[in-house]
C-alpha cells in the first residue's frame, strides 16, 4: 500500500497536507547538499500514535519532511520575523528562541527578528508591552537559563487584534511557541490571516511539559521534566525508608495526561503506586487504592506514591471554575490523598509517617538537559526553514525520529492521553508492582 497524506479510520479522517502561502520561486543560497529533497516521508502508525488505531494493524501515512528548501517564498533580505512564547514555563523555551534567531540571521540573513513580550498580550496595544529586537548577540547565552527571555502569559486574545498588530509591524513570519491552548490560538490567527488574504506565515512549535500534544510522541522539555521528577521520587523513597510504614507522596505535573508520572516511575524503580488522570481509581472497597496501600505497608513497611496533578478529579468536588487558559481549575488531589490516607490507616490501627513533595515549579523552570537542547535546536531551525518556504498553519514535530510538518488542525483535534491498554502502561504496572486498581464510573461519581 502506497502511503498518502490522507487516512480514513471509521468516521475519522487524518489529513497531513500542509498549507502554503503561494509558489516558492526564490532560489535558496544554501549549498545543494544541505537541502531537503524528500517531500513525503512514509511512516506506519499504530495505536501508540493514534488512539483510533487501537485493535487495528499499523496504517501507512505520508508526512511532509522538514528542512531547508531549494526554493523560498520569502526574499530573505526583506523578511521580518517575530517570536512569541505563551502559557506555562517549560525547559527548552530559550533554546528554541535561540535556534530561531541564529538560523534566521546566520543561514538566511534576515534583517530583523522581533521578540513579542509576555505572550499574546504583547500584540495588544492596551497592555503596552515593549517589543524586543532579538539579535545573535542578545540570545547567545539564553539557553543556559530556564524560563523564557520573552516572558509569557495565559489567556486568549482576539485573533483579529493579533493580526492587526502583525500588519502594523510588517511581520512576514510569526513563530508561536506554546501548548495546546497556544496551538489553538495559532490556528485561529492563521485562519484570520487567510481570511484577510494576507501573506503571513504562521508556524507553531508545540510545547507542553505534560507531553499531551496530539500526534506528537514526545514534546520538548519532557525528558528534562522526567529527569527532575526522578530526583523528587528518589527523595520520597529515602524518606519512606526512614520510618516504619513510611509513605513518600510525590505530586507531578499532568493535567489531563499522566506521561510524566508514568515515565518517571519507569525510570525510578522505587515507585509502588502511579495514579494518573486516565484511570478513575476507587479509594475504598475491594481493589481500592487505600486497602491496597495498607496491604503494601503490612508486607513491606514502606510505600512510594506518584500522583499526576489531574488524577482523581472524580473524587473531588469541582466548582466549575476555569483558569486563565480556559481549562477547568483542578482541585488538589494531593490534599485529598493525604487526608484520606491518614483517616484510613488510623482507623485500621496502622501507624505511619508520611512525607509530601511537590516539585512542579522546580521541574518546569530549570534549563533543558542535553537531549532536550538538541531537540529544541532542530525544532527552531526547521521552523525557520518552513516559514521561509511559505508554509503556514502548521507545526514542526518529530515523529519516529524524523522531523516533519504537521497541520494545526491535526494537532489541536484533541489532547494526547496515556493509552492504559498499551504495552507501555503494562510495563509501568510490572515495574512498580502496582495491582490494577478498582475503578469507578466517572458519571456516577459526579452525581
Amino acid at each position: 500500500m502506497t502511503p498518502s497524506t490522507k487516512l480514513t479510520i471509521g468516521d475519522t479522517i487524518i489529513d497531513t497536507s500542509i498549507y502554503t502561502l503561494g509558489k516558492a520561486s526564490i532560489p535558496s543560497h544554501m549549498p545543494p547538499g544541505s537541502l531537503t529533497e524528500i517531500e513525503k516521508i512514509p511512516l506506519f502508525l499504530d495505536s501508540e500514535h493514534l488512539e483510533e488505531l487501537t485493535g487495528l494493524p499499523p496504517a501507512p501515512l505520508a508526512f511532509e519532511s522538514a528542512g531547508p528548501r531549494a526554493k523560498l517564498y520569502f526574499d530573505p533580505s526583506k523578511t521580518k520575523c517575530a517570536v512569541v512564547t505563551c502559557g506555562g514555563l517549560c525547559p527548552g523555551l530559550n533554546d528554541v528562541i535561540r535556534a530561531i534567531v541564529m538560523e534566521a540571521f546566520h543561514k538566511y540573513h534576515v534583517p530583523s527578528v522581533l521578540g513579542i513580550k509576555y505572550g499574546l498580550e504583547g500584540f495588544i496595544p492596551k497592555y503596552a508591552h515593549e517589543v524586543m529586537e532579538l539579535t545573535p548577540r542578545l540570545v547567545t547565552d539564553i539557553h543556559q537559563f530556564g524560563g523564557t527571555v520573552l516572558g509569557s502569559s495565559r489567556g486568549p486574545q482576539e485573533p483579529g487584534e493579533v493580526v492587526d498588530a502583525l500588519e502594523r509591524m510588517n511581520i512576514n513570519i510569526l513563530f508561536m511557541i506554546g501548548g495546546d491552548g497556544t496551538m489553538k490560538a495559532t490556528h485561529s490567527i492563521a485562519r484570520e490571516v487567510e481570511k484577510r488574504h494576507l501573506r503571513i506565515s504562521i508556524i507553531g512549535i508545540p510545547k507542553t511539559i505534560d507531553n499531551d500534544i496530539n500526534f506528537i510522541s514526545q514534546s520538548f522539555g519532557f525528558e528534562t521534566a522526567v529527569f527532575k521528577a526522578t530526583e523528587a521520587i528518589q527523595c520520597a523513597h529515602i524518606e519512606a525508608l526512614g520510618y516504619k510504614n513510611g509513605i513518600g507522596l510525590v505530586k507531578l505535573m499532568g493535567r489531563d495526561s499522566g506521561f510524566i508520572a508514568a515515565h518517571a516511575s519507569l525510570a525510578m524503580k522505587d515507585v509502588n503506586f502511579v495514579l494518573v488522570p486516565e484511570i478513575p481509581f476507587a479509594l475504598h472497597g475491594p481493589g481500592g487504592f487505600l486497602p491496597e496501600l495498607a496491604k503494601r505497608l503490612q508486607s513491606r513497611n514502606h510505600a512510594v506514591i506518584v500522583v499526576a496533578e489531574g488524577a482523581g478529579q472524580h473524587l473531588l468536588n469541582s466548582d466549575g471554575e476555569k483558569d486563565a487558559s480556559g481549562n477547568a481549575a483542578l482541585a488538589d488531589i494531593a490534599d485529598l490523598l493525604r487526608r484520606e490516607i491518614r483517616e484510613y490507616l488510623s482507623s485500621h490501627g496502622i501507624s505511619f509517617s508520611m512525607k509530601y513533595i511537590d516539585p512542579s515549579y522546580t521541574i518546569r523552570s530549570v534549563p533543558a538537559n542535553a537531549n532536550d537542547k538538541v531537540y529544541c535546536g532542530f525544532l527552531g531551525q526547521n521552523a525557520v526553514h518552513a516559514g521561509m518556504a511559505g508554509k503556514t498553519n502548521m507545526v514542526v514535530a518529530k515523529i519516529m525520529d524524523r522531523y516533519v510538518h504537521l497541520p494545526l488542525e491535526l494537532v489541536i483535534r484533541k489532547r494526547r492521553k496515556l493509552n492504559v491498554r498499551s504495552a507501555y502502561w503494562q510495563t509501568v504496572l510490572d515495574s512498580t508492582g502496582q495491582p490494577e486498581l478498582a475503578t469507578v464510573d466517572v458519571a456516577d461519581a459526579k452525581e
